[in-house]
This record gives structure tokens, C-alpha cells and sequence, in this order.
């Protein structure tokens, strides 16, 4: 009496057998492709110059070598005092905290009412500002922030760069980065902005639709992504995890005359991270919203290819 036909079917003659070799072939290729793929892009990596980088590795306050502090009220009728205790790096990780807050307003005055620094008595909010403001700026190559950001109503995060030949916005602006709510739903906005005649900004904005990201990955907002700046003589183009976001043409970023007439982004630019609360653009916090966290576990510029 023969072998079943179930143990026939595993011959080496078998149809069966072939199959599951071939099967096993193409799996065998499969892998070997995504490996090569792989470490191409490993090694296109590393073969690009790294020119400046922080990966928050120490423990404790940025490092001072590399970073300002911004302090107090700064910009955009903000809610937050800015002080540095509100940024500090921890296993790898830099976390820039808001927090609900009662510091009192050293600089108020109760006559000036139209000041919004000095009408202030105490901040209910802090946060931290950090930049690399005479310590490190670049022109031209690429930056990349890998980051997680506070994805709620009243948070303002940013990863942004301006210019120091000019005071604003002839100094040229570059928003990598910002979170708010326009129109009432939470965006995601890539921009630059230079000035024209009367000082005034010009600006080139992209805004998407958080919903965008969040149908795509639900957990969205609890992951880190990657915003990387590609910056040559031509462009500034934006993305966020390899999404183009914006693509900015430099043949049109021409100061007015308060700028000279200069192309603010043929000139170098320094790197601010910070995270606002209110505002012009931040909404209203919501008080079950604090503390909120955004965390940056690098901060990478790699010289132009």
C-alpha cells in the first residue's frame, strides 16, 4: 500500500514542493532587498557632515555652551513666563514643561495698562524658551528635530530659526515647526516669513489639518516624528516624516527696504525651540491640559550635499 497523498505531496517532485521552494525564494530576495534598502539609507546617512548637534545625553539644563534662555514675557501676548527651570533633559531626552504657574511680574505697573508685559501682575503659566542665539548658526544644509508635541487646545510648540542681521521679520523667519488651533481646529504649519517696505511681514504658510495626521495613526500624538529643513541658495522645503509639507521658493524672499532689499535666507539663522501657551495664536488652555510635555530627543544640522 502507498504513502498517503498528504506525504506523496511533499516529494521533491511534487507540485507542492516546487511551490514551497519558489515561495521560499521569493521571501529569501524580499528580505535581502529591504536589508540592502536598509543600509543604503544607513549609509547615505552617514555619509552626510554633521555640522552641529545636541542629543540631550547629560542630565539636567541644556547645555550652556550651546543654548540661551529666553525670560519672561517675550512675544505674541503670550500667557507663559519663560524661565529656564522649565526645560531640563532627562534620559536622552529634553523635556520643555508647561506648567500652571503663579510667578509675580517684576516689571508690573498698574498705570500701564496698555503694555501687556508690564499690565501683568503674576504669569499663571511657565514654560522655557531656549535658542542658539552667538553660539551656533548655519546657512544652508539640512536640520532635523525628532520630537513629540503637546497636541492639545492652548499649546504652542515650536521648532523655528531667524536671522541676526535685522531686527523682525527682515531678519527673515523660519517656522519648521509650530501647533495651534486656526479656525478653531488644530493645525500643523510650516512657514518663513521676511519683510517688505514699511517693516511689515510677508509670509509664505502651509497649514494642515491635524485630523490629516490623526487618520492616518490615532496615536499620533503620542509618537515622536521627525521635521527635517532642507535649505540651500534655492529653497527651504519642510517636511515632516518625509511628508513635503512646504516648499518655499528663495527667488521670491526678498526684503523691502527695511531689509535692505537683502534675501534674508542667504544669510545665516539660529535655532529656537520653545513651547508658548496662549496668545495670539495658542487658544485657551484648558486647566486638565498641565503639565504638558514637549520632548525633543535631538537636534541635528548636517552640512549642505
Amino acid at each position: 500500500m502507498g504513502l498517503p497523498f498528504y506525504w506523496r505531496s511533499k516529494g521533491e517532485g511534487s507540485l507542492n514542493y516546487k511551490l514551497n521552494i519558489t515561495m521560499k525564494t521569493h521571501r529569501l530576495v524580499l528580505i535581502f532587498i529591504l536589508a540592502l534598502t536598509f543600509f543604503q539609507s544607513i549609509n547615505a546617512q552617514s555619509d552626510r557632515k554633521l555640522l552641529w548637534h545636541d542629543e540631550f545625553d547629560t542630565d539636567g539644563a541644556p547645555n550652556p555652551e550651546y543654548w540661551n534662555h529666553e525670560q519672561g514675557f517675550v512675544r505674541n501676548h503670550e500667557y507663559q513666563w519663560y524661565q529656564p527651570a522649565n526645560a531640563s533633559a532627562s534620559g536622552g531626552i529634553l523635556t520643555i514643561q508647561g506648567r500652571l504657574d503663579s510667578i509675580p511680574n517684576p516689571r508690573y505697573n498698574s498705570q500701564r495698562s496698555g503694555d501687556w508685559k508690564r499690565s501683568r501682575p503674576y504669569a499663571q503659566y511657565s514654560s522655557s524658551s531656549i535658542n542658539t542665539r552667538g553660539k551656533f548658526e548655519f546657512l544652508y544644509g539640512t536640520l532635523e528635530v525628532r520630537a513629540r508635541i503637546p497636541a492639545v487646545l492652548g499649546s504652542w510648540p515650536a521648532i523655528w530659526l531667524l536671522g541676526s542681521k535685522y531686527g523682525w521679520p527682515s531678519c527673515g523667519e523660519i517656522d519648521v515647526m509650530e501647533y495651534y488651533h486656526v479656525g478653531g481646529r488644530p493645525h500643523i504649519l510650516a512657514n518663513a516669513c521676511w519683510g517688505n517696505d514699511q517693516n511689515g511681514s510677508v509670509w509664505n504658510s502651509k497649514r494642515i489639518p491635524y485630523q490629516h495626521f490623526y487618520e492616518r495613526d490615532p496615536y499620533w500624538n503620542e509618537r515622536f516624528h521627525v521635521w527635517r529643513m532642507d535649505w540651500t541658495a534655492e529653497y527651504i522645503r519642510i517636511y515632516l516624516d518625509d511628508e513635503l509639507l512646504n516648499d518655499i521658493n528663495l527667488a521670491k524672499t526678498i526684503n523691502g527696504r527695511a531689509g535692505g532689499n537683502d534675501n534674508p535666507f542667504h544669510t545665516p539663522q539660529y535655532i529656537l525651540l520653545n513651547l508658548a501657551i496662549g496668545g495670539d495664536n495658542g487658544g485657551e488652555p484648558l486647566p486638565d491640559s498641565f503639565p504638558m510635555n514637549y520632548d525633543i530627543d535631538y537636534v541635528r544640522v548636517y552640512a549642505p550635499e
